[in-house]
């Protein structure tokens, strides 16, 4: 169902139409390459539950006798631990670009068993690993869980947003720096956000103007730059390229369709050409009412239902609106708000605009 009041939402931003493309910094358009940060995962153990763990899973009793192994603790052949004080989780971090060893950073806690709440637990030391297998931090420590879980005897539950993650601030050690190149590379690269060739041609300029003949363009998004050698000297180009502004390209013209929400989006660079709409609505309203008809006393008749239909029709008066070559967003929107159209037509009317060729825009379904 599409959302309400859709039109008039449009016809507010439509009357601050047109607008000056604004100057925006550099690192608000791209960023260098390989100055990024990665994901990190691990495996681990949370223990001192109130009762809400995993209570004797295969892979958490196997975890649990080789945690109390590296502990000196030997569990006997045989015997698998009640653990409904423990549970299984994986823990995931995001290793910032440039951390180092010793370094301090945030960890989320989430369960992957049958444990029903993680509140008040600690998470027994875990290594975090990156995709080339290789530990750069361990994690430990008690977890933050801002969700809550309560069951009664009789099966009754409440559950306040999600108590089966929890988050860990500081809660995991850098052991590994990652290496980034940046300041021994020949060639360092940016890229932009989003793919234009304008916007890097842009780009380009304003980076060769303050460091002549150090920026070429590689592709729609990459440019090649061939900044000094040696850390100091590279970062303090790097912070002035960041600082520069551009103005970037006006973006592509397209119309937005969430066909989940109905919310229906279009930007200020959709144009028109001469076309004309013309938009009404036919009512068709059919009411049955069945009478029932009785026979006279004493005869030999039966009761029957007699059908009584009514059909009445009602076409609602059309009106034509005309656009003009290179019509905007703001006559684009004045005209359906004066033919009435309602937010469940509007989807309709911009695909047969589009269709008839009249609609200069990519019309994207998400």
């Amino acid at each position: 169902m599409l959302v309400r009041y859709i039109l008039p939402v449009l016809a507010a931003f439509a009357a601050a139409l047109p607008m000056p493309a604004l100057a925006e910094r550099v690192r608000d358009l791209g960023e260098f390459q390989g100055v990024r940060a990665n994901q990190l995962t691990g495996y681990g153990v949370v223990v001192g539950l109130a009762g809400t763990g995993d209570d004797n899973l295969e892979y958490l009793t196997q975890a649990m006798k080789g945690t109390a192994g590296r502990l000196g603790v030997q569990l006997p052949a045989g015997i698998s631990p009640g653990l409904k004080n423990a549970a299984a989780v994986l823990v995931t971090a995001e290793l910032p670009a440039f951390a180092k060893p010793g370094q301090r950073i945030d960890v989320t806690v989430s369960t992957i068993g049958k444990a029903k709440s993680l509140r008040g637990g600690a998470l027994i030391l875990a290594p975090l690993y990156g995709a080339d297998g290789q530990i750069y931090a361990m994690a430990q420590g008690n977890l933050a869980v801002g969700g809550l879980g309560i069951a009664a005897r009789d099966g009754s539950q409440l559950t306040v947003n999600v108590p089966t993650v929890g988050r860990i601030a500081e809660g995991a050690s850098v052991e590994r720096a990652v290496a980034t190149g940046f300041d021994s590379g020949e060639v360092l690269r940016w890229n932009l956000f989003d793919a234009d060739f304008m916007t890097a041609q842009r780009v380009r300029d304003a980076i060769n103007a303050r460091f002549p003949q150090s920026a070429t363009i590689e592709d729609g998004v990459t440019l090649a730059l061939r900044l000094p050698a040696g850390a100091d000297s590279r970062a303090t180009t790097m912070a002035a390229i960041e600082m520069l502004e551009v103005t970037p390209a006006e973006t592509a013209a397209k119309v937005i369709v969430n066909s989940r929400t109905g919310t229906v989006v279009i930007n200020s660079a959709v144009r028109l050409s001469p076309a004309a709409i013309s938009h009404g609505k036919l009512v068709v309203k059919i009411d049955e009412k069945p009478q029932v008809s009785q026979p006279a006393p004493f005869s030999r008749g039966q009761t029957a239902v007699v059908p009584n239909s009514q059909i009445d029709a009602v076409e609602k008066e059309a009106k034509v609106a005309l656009f003009k070559p290179g019509a905007s967003l703001s006559s684009l929107v004045d005209a359906l708000n004066k033919l009435g159209t309602s937010p469940s037509d509007l989807v309709a009317i911009l695909e047969a605009l589009k269709q008839a060729g009249a609609l200069k825009a990519e019309m994207v379904v998400i």
